[in-house]
């Protein structure tokens, strides 16, 4: 067969496919997001960002009881482990708010283990961190020997509509993470490991960039980035998509939509004054931003409309000389690999351990 006659994926080949048509959908997936009715295209935004704020922030509320929605469901059936202990810290941040941690330890562990810092994900404007996937995740991050804290950071839009845009959540983070480091003794960690999804592994990525600027980054010993959400290109034309970042266009609506997610982007970034900011959105780090960060992991899932640009930094990684790692989940769309673990437990399971390895080499 010639190259030419070689479909395009997705919608560069067929403006109409849709995720449930994907002949590279992972099929217990497929079945799982038609039970929830998400394996049709994501709809439209009702509102755009030219609209005003009062209705980009009303959009993100809405997104936010969606999603929420969607998580208590696909936990419902998962009781909490019982071999897991949780406990509950507070820090005071740099404008005196209070930042609550849940820290997540195996139940008779002693001495020092291994630390991790979770930073949930969506969009660093919506979802709750203590909500039945977080949560589980937490736990099973937990049970493979680490300490595991998860940081209750400011989203942009908080669940009653308040409007909270960048850097408050960013600074949160910064805040929480610093303290953390300075108590590990306390604490008992042996070390200290950031990760996230989504728009969790966007602060990830911009509070190791900050601590490299204010020169705290001794304590941050490694990042695990899973489907980072980084560019904010989202709103772009489909020409400079489909120039720089192709998947944008590819899998447009497999369980995202773009104009959804653009929304996000201004809910986080009012102004629009930091759209190539490195800390609010560090897929526009320089190499030199980049170089001497600790080793980092890039999981990207292939039926997601930001593969490309969780790919692209993971290539900017290696050529800034940082030690980094990329893996590629075939078939899955945005945030399966965290979110819908009864559906693709194998690809759960080995994140989880993977993760944990990446944690204890340290």
């Amino acid at each position: 067969m010639s190259a030419s006659a070689v479909p395009l994926p997705g919608r560069l080949g067929d403006p109409a496919a849709e995720y449930r048509t994907d002949p590279r959908a992972a099929r217990p997936l497929r079945a799982a997001l038609d039970g929830l009715g998400l394996a049709a295209p994501a709809a439209a935004p009702p509102v755009s960002r030219t609209d005003p704020l009062a209705a980009v922030v009303g959009f993100a509320k809405a997104s936010h009881d969606g999603f929420e929605a969607v998580y208590a469901a696909v936990c419902a059936a998962e009781p909490s482990r019982d071999d897991v202990v949780r406990t509950a810290h507070t820090v005071t941040g740099r404008d005196g708010h209070e930042i609550k941690l849940s820290m997540f330890r195996p139940a008779g562990a002693e001495g020092d283990l291994p630390g991790l810092v979770y930073l949930h994900g969506g969009g660093m404007t919506i979802l709750n961190a203590d909500n039945g996937v977080h949560v589980r995740w937490g736990e099973d991050l937990a049970a493979e020997g680490l300490t595991v804290v998860v940081v209750d950071y400011r989203n942009a839009v908080s669940p009653d509509g308040e409007h909270r845009p960048f850097p408050t959540g960013l600074h949160d983070c910064c805040d929480a993470v610093r303290w953390i480091s300075g108590h590990r003794a306390e604490l008992g960690l042996s070390s200290l490991v950031l990760q996230g999804e989504s728009g969790g592994a966007n602060l990830c990525l911009a509070t190791a960039l900050t601590a490299k600027r204010e020169g705290w980054l001794s304590g941050i010993a490694g990042v695990y980035a899973m489907v980072p959400y980084i560019s904010g290109a989202y709103g772009w034309s489909e020409a400079e998509k489909l120039a720089e970042l192709p998947s944008l266009v590819e899998n447009e609506g497999w369980f995202l939509n773009t104009a959804g997610m653009d929304l996000f982007v201004a809910a986080y970034d009012p102004e629009d004054t930091e759209r190539r900011n490195p800390v609010a959105w560090p897929y526009f780090a320089t190499v030199e931003d980049l170089q001497g960060l600790p080793p980092h992991v890039i999981s990207v899932n292939e039926l997601d409309p930001l593969r490309d640009e969780g790919i692209a930094f993971y290539r900017k990684l290696q050529e800034a000389g940082v030690p980094s790692t990329g893996r590629i989940n075939l078939g899955l769309t945005h945030g399966a690999d965290s979110i819908f673990k009864s559906a693709v437990g194998d690809v759960y399971d080995s994140l989880i351990g993977d993760i944990a390895r990446f944690a204890r080499k340290f």
